[in-house]
């Protein structure tokens, strides 16, 4: 997560949406940075924790931006990502899985070390469901994203691929495709909403 005060704006770093090509980019610029376990900040740990602290610290009270990736992609760049050879034989290794079986492990009641990876929604919303921050972007829609980057900081932002996952063969057949709309129907309605809103959707917190 990066906080910038001339600009007004707050990061908010969801996993697989790009962010370490928006770090690189951005980093230097940042009068705040949260690295490590906290770069990928929920956004209601935001608002209850760091919004009050910047506001009575600092008197800043920043617009808070993110992105967000087609569900069903986002959760393949994560089966991807841990098919890594460093990965190997560890409890969080993919490469001894079918796309199929992750997507059941991932929405599952308990899922495994390997497809604990979390929600986009729960990671954008208060636990009512309420998106958390001002602006979301379309992951799919990138020109959008670097086009207000590009106003807010006046001058042209450019953001290179970083930390790309494997090239792997990943098909989701039908049947899991299903289950996997129905279980995460919220994250995929808040996409769609994200997508139909021309890559850009504004919310008042």
């Amino acid at each position: 997560m990066l906080v910038f005060f001339e600009q007004s704006l707050a990061y908010l770093a969801v996993p697989k949406t790009g962010t370490t090509a928006v770090e690189m980019a951005l980093k230097p610029k940042a009068d705040i940075v949260f690295a490590n376990r906290r770069k990928h900040m929920a956004a209601r740990r935001f608002h209850r924790k760091v919004a009050p602290f910047l506001r009575d610290t600092f008197g800043q009270n920043p617009d808070r931006i993110a992105v967000i990736r087609d569900p069903e992609e986002q959760i393949r760049s994560w089966y991807k990502y841990r098919t890594r050879p460093e990965r190997s034989q560890t409890d969080r290794d993919t490469s001894n899985l079918s796309f199929d079986e992750f997507v059941l492990d991932v929405i599952s009641d308990e899922p495994s070390p390997a497809a604990g990876i979390g929600s986009q929604f729960r990671a954008l919303t208060s636990g009512r469901g309420q998106v958390l921050v001002h602006h979301l972007f379309a992951y799919e829609q990138q020109k959008t994203f670097r086009d207000f980057l590009s106003g807010r900081f006046e001058e042209e932002i450019v953001l290179k691929q970083r930390n790309v996952s494997p090239q792997v063969d990943a098909p989701l057949s039908e049947g899991v495709r299903k289950q996997l709309r129905q279980a995460r129907a919220a994250e995929i309605e808040l996409y769609e909403r994200v997508r139909d809103a021309d890559g850009h959707l504004q919310t008042e917190i």
